[in-house]
Formats: C-alpha cells, structure tokens, sequence
C-alpha cells in the first residue's frame, strides 16, 4: 500500500472517529436534556405537593375560599372525614374535587382541624361502593358524606345547583343561576363538627302520617333525610307516656285524621307554656281539635282551600315566600301543597318585635290572582264572586313568643309552625315535587330547634364563557381557523416534499 492510499485511509478513520464522537456527544446532550427535564418536572411537583406557592388566575377569585368560610374553619377544632359518591361524567364533579382540595389546603393550615377526602367513582370502586352503602345507608350517588364524631352529615347534588324557576303554560322551566358548594360545604362542616342532634318527635295515635311507612302517603323518606342531617327522629304517645319527653327539642303532629283527646290537649298546652316548639300539618276536611289550641297563639285554620298557580290543577305551585328565617333558607325553589287548608292570622294579632303578644308571620300564600275556595264539589275549580274570597290567602304560619328584647335576659320563646297540608312531605309529595317541599320542611324543622344550617356566604355564580361576535365575525374566524390555518400547514408540508423529491 502507497503512502497516499495509507493518508487516505487515516483520513477516513479520523473522520469515522470524529463522527461517532459527534454522535456519542449528540446522544449524551439529550440524555443529560431528558434528566434535567424530569428533575425539573419532580422538583414541581415536589414543590407543588409542599403547597408553598399557590396562584389563582380565575376570575373574581372564584378559585378560592371565601372569608367566612376561612374564619369558620379556624374556629373549628376535630377531625372530619368527607367522602365523595360522584360519578366522574357528573357535571359537578369538577367543581366539587376543586373545592374539597381547597377545604384540604386550608385544614392543613390549621392546628385544630383534620380534614381528609375520599373520592369514591361509585362505577368502578365497586368494593368499596358495597362496603360504604350501608355504613351511610346510600341509594343514589352523586352525594358527599361529612363524618365526624358518629355524627353525619349529607349533601345531595340536586341542593348543590341553585336553579330560576319559571312557569310557562303546563310546564315547569329551570335555569341554573348558581353553585351553593362552599355554602353547604363549610355549613356540613360545622354541623358534624359542632352542634349535638336535637331530638324530634312525631306525635302517633290519631291517624297521623307514619314515619316508617314507606307507601306515597307515608314519611318513610322525609324522615331518612332527617336523620342524614343529623337529627334524632322518634315516634310519640301520649296516651302511653302521658307527657312530651324532656329531651324533645320539637314535636311534629302531620295530618291527624281522628280528635285529640282534651287530656292530650292539655299536655300539649302545658308544652307550649314551657317554651315548647311545635309543627302542626292539617289537611282539608278534619277536626283534629287543635284548632281551638292554635288559636289562642293567633293563627285561625279556616275550612277553605287555597287555589292559585298550578300545573295539573291538583296543586298549589309555590315559588315566592315571606320574610322569615325559615323561607330564606327556602331560597328560590319551588314548593308544591296539594290543596292546602288556608291558614290566617288572628284578628288583633300584633307582628311586632317587641311585643311579649305572640307574634304571627305569613310564610306561603297563594298569589294575587288565587283565592280561598269553599266549595271543593265543583269540577273544574272556580271563583265565585260573593261565596269565595280573592286571594292571597295563607298557607303556612310561624308563631314566636317569649323572646323580647325589652328585656336584657336571653329567653327561649316559644315556636310554632303550621301549614294547612300533611301530604307535601309525604313520599308521594317529595317524589313528585321540584326540591322544594323538603327544603321547606327541613328549614322549618331547623327553625324550631334553632339550628342554622346555612352560612352567609353566596352562591358561586357558574363560570360563563361568553364571545361577543355578530354572525358574519363568526364565520370569518371559523374560515381561519377551520380552513386558513390548516390550509397553510398542508401547502407547507407539500412544499417540503415537493423540494426533497427534487
């Protein structure tokens, strides 16, 4: 081999040599790239599971707690377990893992409270599904659980969505205005953390709803929503105990069919002068002998029917309420009674505050154009000038005495509620109502036994994503978007390759 044939194959050599070291060098630079890239993506992480720096970039703050619920939190001190029964297609499971992450953030911060979340898909954690349904006794999902101490606490996703109600002919319409996550949440909070279950009986004995009936006309389902929120529920006669039971927080009679006999009258007067708190149902038709009782608490039950607003002509549709604690936590839902017993206040009453008279105030009454119907044997319904009387009339009362404040010392007054219908919280009436007669019937309840279940905070208003184009804008930016913009990728692409072909 000549020398120059020798160069050449050294030449050769070196530049094979140089060439595997420049792929030796390309290969260690995207290695050492590939590794700093995934430390730097541990290190955020890492960071992030530190929660040392937070941002939130949705408008109005809608990412975060609101004040009332921080200061609520901080004044709490136990350990919680919330468990979460939500369909992952559920339009609000999104909205409820963020916020319980942001409940989590914040317990974390506080010495006092311990708060841990299990979210549970109640389609494919099928074990766990079993196992947790008759600890909480669940029959729909799309619910969280709030534990606590043995006490619990329920919210449905049907209470989580705050919706306008409207009626437009024979049907109902409905739109969604509002998120009460972060009110019921905190609210659930501080319920299981905080309060002692009051203990309410339901009078029995004179043909009263059934609280374990589970037919239409039972109360087999008001009374398992009782008892999710926390409330102990019983059965009471006082033909047997003759006495209301010290322990009794409220005592409910729902729809006697039979009169009360004067013994019992008498026990019940004496419960009401001892601060008692009573919720009274009385359906259309009846002598139950507790219209005597009521009346010298200023609330006359008249013998007429209440008609107004109503779909199908059998019920009266309820969508605004009075000024009463009781109606606030009503909110916009809609409340259906179903020939409700037209209920009024006392001629001589007083309604002010101040006044140790009882006080007597109107929460559901028909509207304007409605009337009190005295002749129920026509078919259809009809006002008759002269006979019936033009509306609005009373359906449902409160009743407060004993809490003046003429004087410095705190007393416990005395409470009552009556609503002229039984069958509204019956199986049958929840079934076939829009949420809104169960949510009455709670915050009447709560009312009685002075418990507050809602907190001052507001309804998160739902995120809306609006774009202010007229048509012809639209079809322009879907011109670019569909047809431009890929358009210019594709006669790159053939550019491309018409070049290399060439």
């Amino acid at each position: 081999m000549d020398m120059a044939s020798l160069d050449d194959t050294r030449k050769a050599r070196r530049s094979l040599w140089r060439h595997r070291g420049r792929r030796l060098a390309a290969g260690a630079n995207a290695f050492v790239s590939v590794f700093l890239a995934f430390m730097i993506v541990v290190m955020a992480n890492y960071l992030a599971s530190l929660k040392l720096l937070r941002w939130d970039i949705s408008s109005n703050r809608y990412g975060r707690l609101s004040h009332e619920t921080i200061s609520t939190l901080a004044s709490l001190n136990g350990e919680i377990l919330v468990s979460v029964f939500f369909q992952t297609g559920h339009e609000l499971y999104e909205e409820v893992r963020r916020i319980l992450r942001e409940y989590e953030y914040a317990a974390d911060r506080l010495p006092g409270l311990k708060l841990r979340v299990e979210l549970i898909d109640p389609d494919r954690d099928i074990a766990r599904v079993r196992e947790l349904k008759q600890k909480y006794d669940l029959k729909e999902p799309n619910v969280v659980v709030f534990e606590a101490g043995g006490r619990k606490k329920y919210v449905d996703d049907s209470a989580l969505m705050k919706f306008e109600y409207s009626i437009q002919g024979q049907e109902l319409k409905k739109r969604l205005t509002g998120l009460r996550t972060e009110q019921l949440f905190t609210s659930a909070i501080k319920s299981v953390l905080e309060e002692r279950a009051p203990v309410v009986y339901f009078l029995k004995g004179h043909g009263e709803r059934d609280i374990d009936d589970t037919t239409p006309g039972g109360y087999s389902d008001i009374v398992r929503r009782m008892r999710r929120d926390n409330i102990d529920v019983r059965s009471l006669s006082m033909a047997a105990t003759r006495e209301i039971p010290a322990d009794a927080s409220a005592l409910v009679i729902a729809g006697p069919e039979k009169k009360i006999a004067e013994a019992e009258m008498h026990i019940l007067r004496r419960y009401l002068e001892r601060s008692g708190r009573l919720l009274v149902m009385i359906d259309p038709g009846t002598e139950s002998g507790l219209e005597r009782l009521l009346e010298g608490w200023g609330v006359r039950v008249c013998r007429e029917v209440a008609i107004g607003a109503t779909l199908t002509g059998r019920e009266l549709v309820v969508t605004s309420y009075g000024d009463h604690p009781v109606c606030r936590s009503v909110g916009d839902l809609v409340t259906m009674f179903y020939m409700p017993r037209v209920v009024e206040v006392e001629a001589g009453v007083t309604m002010d505050e101040q006044s140790d008279k009882p006080r007597v105030s109107v929460l559901v009454s028909n509207t304007a154009p409605g009337w009190a119907e005295s002749d129920l044997s026509q078919s259809p319904l009809r006002f008759d000038k002269g006979v019936d009387r033009p509306g609005p009339v009373a359906v449902a009362l409160a009743v407060e005495k004993g809490s003046s404040s003429l004087v410095d010392v705190e007393i416990k007054p005395t409470r009552l509620v009556v609503v002229g219908d039984s069958y509204f919280v019956s199986n049958g009436g929840i079934g076939a109502s829009a949420g809104g007669n169960e949510a009455f019937f709670m915050s009447a309840v709560n009312w009685l036994v002075e418990r507050q279940t809602l907190l001052a905070i507001e309804p998160r208003r739902p995120l809306e994503l609006k774009l202010g184009m007229d048509r012809r804008r639209l079809r322009i930016a879907f011109a670019l978007i569909v047809g431009l913009c890929p358009g210019l990728v594709a006669a790159a692409g053939i550019g491309v390759w018409i070049r290399r072909r060439r």
